[in-house]
């Protein structure tokens, strides 16, 4: 029973249930292990930087324990003041974070102790970023199961990435795979400035679109297989997409060499790493059948480069994966794009939203 002046604790912890509604979600780890993988949208106030963490975990190993929280102490007692003197001044009385660290032991721990003794109402993750991680693998497995997706389909240069985009201008729920990780898909596909994410972040972000979702609403999302670029798509949501209801997206070859040359730009503007890449398919194609292509690339020949590719390479690949992977696909829906505006992505994806789930 409480005594009549008890006060209650003040609630300084919270759980992965619990990571929306904060000001700031900040990762107090080395800046090594924030590049790997961490929350969404989280920032990183590192205690200790990459060579400062070495040099604890050194002194631990080989002198004490003592020596190394000592150490350890005076290090992140430093950074923590710096990030108060730097990011903290800027923030308001009701200033309300969520901080957490590998564990959420004693990284956070400090730093949570230190803001919420300033005022500030900083809450520590309760198990920090291995809990979390926990989440993402246990949510990954089953979060799929109960989504209501639609697979958009189409041959390569149709468009699908673009209607994506034309899908949630029009008020559709949309995971788009291939830009989660920073790369087309295809042996050409990776983006020419943005590196593609660690698989962990990978699974985080879209960990992040799955928990977002409404399941009552369909969920669109492209044909993906089951590795884009150097990532790997989640087992259990390429299961899922496997099994789900789809739509094809369809337009003639000379629109799809316009939609290709506008999304490969930079290939057509610096043609060397076109020829490095164009290597990559010696084994499927035969080294004649490249050494042509490297030709009508030297030459400026793109469109017709980009139409053997297509039609050598590219749909029969597609064909052939499409009645392997998605068999529902031959039966669903064709939407026709006629030409490469906004406006008949955008129409073509009304069309898409008004069709039964």
């Amino acid at each position: 029973m409480l005594c009549a002046d008890a006060r209650p604790v003040p609630r300084d912890k919270a759980d992965v249930g619990e990571l929306d509604g904060y000001d700031e979600i900040i990762d107090t780890r080395s800046p090594a292990e924030f590049a790997e993988d961490h929350i969404p949208g989280a920032i990183n106030l590192p205690v200790l930087d990459d060579a400062e963490r070495a040099q604890v975990g050194t002194l631990y190993k080989q002198v004490s324990a003592f020596d190394a929280k000592k150490l350890g102490a005076a290090l992140v007692a430093r950074n923590i003041a710096r990030h108060l003197d730097t990011h903290f001044t800027k923030q308001p009385k009701g200033y309300r974070p969520l901080i957490y660290c590998w564990r959420g032991g004693s990284r956070s721990g400090a730093m949570t102790h230190i803001l919420r003794s300033v005022g500030w109402q900083a809450m520590q993750l309760t198990g920090g970023y291995k809990a979390f991680r926990t989440r993402v693998i246990t949510d990954l497995a089953s979060l799929p199961e109960i989504l209501n997706l639609k697979v958009v389909c189409g041959p390569t240069g149709v468009g699908k990435s673009r209607f994506l985009r034309a899908l949630r201008e029009a008020g559709a729920q949309v995971l788009d795979l291939e830009d989660l990780a920073a790369h087309m898909g295809s042996v050409l596909g990776a983006y020419p400035d943005r590196p593609q994410p660690p698989q962990k972040f990978f699974d985080s972000l879209i960990w992040e679109q799955l928990r977002r979702f409404d399941p009552s609403r369909v969920v669109f999302v492209e044909s993906e297989s089951k590795k884009i670029g150097n990532l790997h798509t989640p087992d259990a949501l390429l299961a899922r997409m496997r099994a789900a209801d789809c739509l094809n997206l369809q337009a003639e070859i000379p629109l799809r060499v316009r939609l290709l040359k506008e999304e490969y730009a930079h290939f057509l503007a610096d043609s060397p790493p076109l020829l490095r890449q164009l290597d990559c398919l010696v084994n499927l194609r035969g080294s004649a059948q490249v050494e042509r292509w490297k030709a009508l690339a030297r030459l400026g020949e793109w469109d017709r480069l980009v139409t053997e590719l297509l039609e050598i390479h590219y749909d029969p690949a597609y064909n052939h994966s499409l009645s392997k992977n998605y068999v529902h696909a031959p039966e669903a829906p064709v939407l026709e794009l006629i030409d490469a505006a906004p406006a008949s992505f955008l129409d073509l994806a009304r069309q898409a939203v008004k069709q039964p789930p």
